[in-house]
């Protein structure tokens, strides 16, 4: 498989095409479900990794997008967001129609019923003159500057992350 063969990934190459960005999907040959393996097969730190937490927040949903050596710290989300707590599997896919290793902070495809999420993306990212963010599935992954992260993806800027550790 590659990413021609994959419809989340397709998906996601669509959105990024329609927004102007210049750089497709990235296909990642053994794949990564953490952004550890992201970053190893990328030779890039880890924390230039914009990995994607998805938490529920009362019937919808919150896509978090903060440095892959960072972790949510979720009392530290807008508090207009309300209480929020970790999804499971079947709530990431069910917001996002994407599966959890290769959450996209774009192109999603909600099930029905179900809105798509709302975006924060925290200030950790903007150490690194590029991140690199999941395209649709395990192996696949896209460059972009924070900023261009940030208008690809609608995402309000915040400050919600800790070191982790």
């Amino acid at each position: 498989m590659n990413e021609h063969d994959h419809p989340a990934v397709a998906r996601v190459a669509a959105a990024l095409h329609a927004a102007g960005h210049p750089h497709g999907p990235h296909w990642l040959p053994t794949g990564a479900h953490t952004a550890a393996e992201a970053a190893a097969q990328l030779g890039v730190p880890l924390g230039a990794i914009a990995k994607s937490v998805l938490m529920r927040a009362g019937d919808g949903a919150v896509l978090c997008i903060t440095a892959g050596d960072r972790r949510v710290a979720a009392d530290r989300l807008p508090s207009t967001l309300g209480p929020v707590r970790r999804a499971d599997a079947d709530t990431v896919r069910r917001h996002t129609g994407f599966a959890i290793g290769g959450v996209s902070p774009l192109g999603f495809a909600p099930a029905e019923g179900a809105s798509a999420p709302v975006l924060v993306m925290d200030d950790s990212l903007w150490r690194f003159e590029r991140v690199w963010a999941a395209a649709g599935h395990p192996h696949a992954v896209f460059p972009a500057a924070p900023d261009e992260l940030l208008r690809l993806s609608s995402a309000q800027r915040g400050d919600f992350s800790d070191a982790a550790g």
